[in-house]
């Protein structure tokens, strides 16, 4: 973490409804701009389902969004490139389990891209499973048990 580009950044639960422009634009500069997940794969038709986090930085700009759906998957956790290695994945990480244990979830899943097995992996998620390819991108699936906690 750079601690040298540390900025005020704060998460909140998020609104679908109220806050479904600014959610919506994080997700689609980091997935179909910067990673090339075609736009008919990232709006899946569970957003409205789910519960949602933003981060924003201390002018109230958007940077940061992570989702928990019904069957206990964490996605769509995203955050600008600008304010990448500051943390702030970690923290909406964290919010997205803390209400998963708020609901009595056993446990949490996710879908993660290689490059972030580490990430998951420090919050204490472990790999189930053999690689494989979601939207052209490696990924793993990596569970984290809520009961032993």
């Amino acid at each position: 973490m750079n601690r040298s580009r540390l900025i005020p950044v704060y998460v909140s639960e998020a609104d679908w409804d109220r806050d479904q422009a600014a959610l919506r634009s994080i997700r689609h500069r980091v997935f179909v701009d910067e990673q090339k997940v075609p736009e008919q794969l990232e709006w899946d038709g569970l957003d409205d389902t789910g519960w949602h986090w933003i981060a924003r930085d201390e002018s109230g700009t958007a940077i940061g969004t992570a989702r928990l759906v019904p069957s206990g998957q964490i996605g769509r956790m995203a955050v600008l490139a600008t304010h990448r290695k500051q943390g702030i994945g970690a923290r909406l990480l964290a919010a997205a389990v803390s209400m998963a244990r708020e609901l009595s979830f056993d446990q949490v899943f996710l879908h993660a891209q290689t490059h972030a097995i580490k990430f998951y992996h420090q919050a204490g998620f472990q790999m189930v499973g053999e690689e494989f390819e979601e939207a052209g991108i490696a990924h793993r699936i990596m569970l984290k048990d809520l009961k032993k906690e």
